[in-house]
């Protein structure tokens, strides 16, 4: 269990970037499940679309990869400084199923598959109740900047 104060300290991502509100359940080196909550305030509603809100797919995969990134940082037992950054490495078999709408609450299910010379890589499920609303299998990476 992490809450958004717990998150903050994880993440370096802020507003309107950072998408996860809260972790449920950790089970460290296995998975993640995390919540964010979608409201008619978040800024990319406005263009996406006027007359039909809908959450970018893109943005559904971005918190998929914030949540793997919390995992990631739970099994290595890290906190991440200012010299730290968490990049994606590839995104394969993307798919979505189901739009995800303002009023929606995405529950972002992350599973660690494979760590291997510093590459991550995880299969990601983000859920709207029973209905899947994106999958995909990421990879990501730490690096360190100067």
């Amino acid at each position: 269990m992490m809450d958004i104060h717990q998150i903050l300290k994880q993440l370096p991502h802020r507003y309107p970037i950072l998408l996860v509100d809260r972790v449920v359940e950790v089970e460290k080196g296995l998975r993640i499940k995390a919540l964010k909550n979608v409201t008619i305030n978040e800024p990319f509603f406005t263009g996406h679309f006027p007359h039909r809100p809908v959450m970018p797919g893109v943005l559904m995969l971005e918190a998929l990869a914030q949540a793997a990134a919390l995992l990631a940082f739970d099994t290595l037992g890290t906190t991440p400084d200012d010299k730290t950054v968490y990049y994606f490495a590839g995104i394969d078999g993307a798919r979505f199923k189901r739009p995800v709408e303002p009023g929606d609450q995405l529950t972002l299910d992350v599973t660690l598959l494979r760590m291997k010379a510093g590459i991550f890589k995880f299969g990601a499920k983000a859920w709207v109740g029973d209905e899947v609303a994106v999958e995909a299998e990421l990879m990501c990476t730490m690096r360190t900047i100067a």
